[in-house]
């Protein structure tokens, strides 16, 4: 299986560069299958139902969400009636929607999609992400209920990151980080065959401090004082993410490719 997942997705500028770029990625790519986080789409804080319905209408598969999940007050009600968008499953029991699901690719081929919140350097405690995603993990085995697996994990920390891909190792074909809008350079095949990346970096504009524009978040580092709002930046973005194959006998990961597409990062493709 040929699977694209991309990294959060910031503001106006992130969603045109989907909207521009993804459905010629899906055919040049010949991709059967794409996961995007849209967790800072709308303004940088959230996703609205609008916004999801522009990320799925440009070839999303599934959306995935994070720690902002329902800034957007619409997404309350909107993530229960569009199954394709998944908030972390360790964000809160009274939560709405799902935080795990298996999808059909266009052959029928099963791939699982989970996201999980990590506690390190969080803003709030959530539950322990090794136990929530050991339980779907276990549900859904490899060359069993599902032919692939992908588990965005969406943390600050990379060390907390790390240990969450070796403790899915073998379990799972992907996991890949998402939340600091910085692209790693760590893209690996693990030795029980999952693919993992520490961060997927965003879809936004990186003339920017991790997505925002510069002048409000360099005046808070310098003097410490606010005066504005963030604000996301606005000129082109770069499609930054990771490309995977797998085996569909096993759904171990067989390639794992860093993707940079437009922008101003050094482009990639698979």
């Amino acid at each position: 299986m040929r699977i694209l997942f991309l990294g959060d997705v910031m503001g106006r500028s992130g969603r045109a560069a989907i909207t521009a770029h993804l459905p010629t990625l899906r055919t040049d790519w010949k991709l059967d299958f794409v996961v995007v986080n849209g967790e800072n789409a709308s303004n940088g804080m959230g996703l609205s139902g609008a916004h999801a319905q522009t990320i799925l209408d440009a070839g999303a598969d599934v959306i995935t969400l994070g720690d902002h999940a329902f800034d957007q007050r619409d997404m309350m009600t909107f993530i229960t009636s569009e199954p394709r968008i998944l908030r972390p499953i360790n964000f809160s029991r009274a939560a709405p929607g799902q935080g795990a699901r298996v999808f059909e690719d266009a052959r029928g081929r099963k791939i699982l999609v989970a996201q999980i919140l990590g506690q390190v350097f969080m803003k709030r405690p959530f539950d322990d992400p090794f136990s929530a995603i050991d339980t779907v993990l276990k549900a859904h085995p490899m060359g069993g209920m599902v032919q692939a697996s992908l588990i965005d994990v969406h943390c600050e920390a990379t060390s907390e990151k790390m240990a969450i891909g070796h403790w899915c190792d073998s379990r799972a074909s992907v996991v890949v980080g998402t939340h600091t809008h910085v692209p790693t350079a760590d893209a690996m095949i693990l030795p029980g065959g999952t693919a993992y990346l520490t961060d997927a970096g965003m879809c936004g504009d990186y003339n920017s401090v991790i997505g925002m524009e510069k002048t409000e978040p360099m005046r808070r580092f310098i003097t410490g004082m606010q005066k504005d709002r963030f604000s996301p930046a606005k000129e082109e973005a770069t499609l930054s993410g990771l490309y995977i194959e797998t085996d569909d006998q096993t759904g171990k990961a067989t390639r794992v490719v860093p993707i940079r597409h437009g922008g101003r990062l050094a482009p990639s493709a698979p």
